[in-house]
């Protein structure tokens, strides 16, 4: 393995302190959250990108701990076929890292001007999207010099969190304290696993991500990691999606990564098809998943046991570390993948 570090390995390091920021900054707004609930009853998630996959998770996490139906926007619904809705019982929450992206500001302005209120979810306090938004939960990452997402995209997570808690969702607030020291303890892992996962997949040309429930949003976002800055074509399905048909593309020459929390009721699942993979002659490398996962993969990389609604801050901290090392062993630079910038405009 080559000792070269890169600015993504550094904002990857950085996102405890991040995180503790951003709860900091967010955890007192609970209250004007509350008041935006108090007249909204569905949430419309708007955003692209690694922001569509921190949506990913908010949805679970909204329909499943706060009774709320969410849903992802089509932003094109808005920017590209002007269609009126009547959003007079929705929240718009939309996302994005910059707050810049035109596409992004033009739908949250159509989402208000159709009836709903809304919520920006961005790291740029000065931008666009925080001005216009009736609450904005601005995230504080910091500056973020490489391309690929990784402390922005947990610090949104952690966003989504706090708004799951002010929209009424029955979970501990405490269990958000541990998820920064969660972090540090699998920075300062032993990487022995993960190394060796990095020269398995050096060979391969693709891979299947999979995860379900509150991972899904980690399998997503490993996948378009892999996508971006590997050149991989890495493939992010629910378990059950890939049941459906695309598990024929497993096989020894493309290795299945499974992400799952170390419990909940997605778990058994993930489990179940780490066996049927193996059982296809695919590697199978298993992030978190308690002993349960580890025991059914051919490699595993162990994720502190913090609560699965949680769980995806933590579990996402592993792929970003496999997919900074195996673009420096692939000869990639991985803070500037080619043909991306860090502000992606679209119509």
């Amino acid at each position: 393995m080559t000792t070269t570090t890169s600015m993504m390995r550094s904002e990857i390091a950085e996102q405890p302190e991040a995180l503790r920021r951003t709860f900091a900054e967010l955890l007192p707004l609970r209250p004007e959250i509350e008041a935006l609930g108090r007249s909204t009853r569905h949430v419309l998630f708007i955003a692209r990108g690694s922001s569509d996959n921190a949506a990913v998770y908010g949805s679970y996490l909204l329909q499943a701990h706060a009774g709320r139906l969410a849903t992802l926007g089509s932003p094109s619904i808005a920017t590209s076929y002007g269609a009126k809705i009547d959003l007079s019982d929705v929240l718009a929450v939309a996302i994005s890292q910059s707050g810049k992206t035109e596409e992004i500001v033009e739908t949250m302005r159509w989402a208000a001007d159709c009836g709903a209120r809304t919520v920006g979810v961005t790291n740029g306090a000065d931008s666009p999207l925080a001005a216009e938004a009736d609450v904005a939960l601005v995230t504080r990452a910091g500056a973020e010099v490489a391309v690929p997402a990784t402390k922005t995209y947990n610090t949104q997570l952690a966003a989504l969190a706090v708004l799951a808690l002010g929209l009424g969702a029955d979970l501990d607030p405490a269990d958000l304290d541990r998820v920064p020291d969660a972090i540090e303890e699998t920075l300062a892992a032993p990487t022995d696993s993960l190394d060796e996962i990095v020269e398995r997949m050096v060979a391969v040309q693709g891979a299947v991500i999979s995860g379900r429930g509150m991972a899904f949003s980690t399998a997503l976002e490993a996948a378009l990691k892999l996508k971006e800055a590997c050149y991989l074509h890495a493939m992010g399905l629910s378990y059950a999606d890939l049941l459906h048909g695309p598990i024929a593309v497993v096989d020894p020459r493309t290795p299945a990564l499974l992400v799952a929390a170390p419990d909940g009721p997605t778990l058994q699942g993930t489990v179940a098809l780490a066996e049927r993979a193996r059982s296809a002659g695919a590697p199978v490398f298993g992030f978190g998943g308690g002993a349960a996962l580890a025991a059914a993969s051919d490699l595993s990389v162990p994720v502190p046991d913090v609560p699965e609604w949680v769980a995806p801050m933590n579990l996402i901290v592993p792929a970003q570390l496999l997919t900074e090392r195996l673009a420096r062993r692939l000869g990639y630079d991985p803070d500037v993948p080619r043909g991306l910038n860090k502000v992606t405009q679209t119509g």
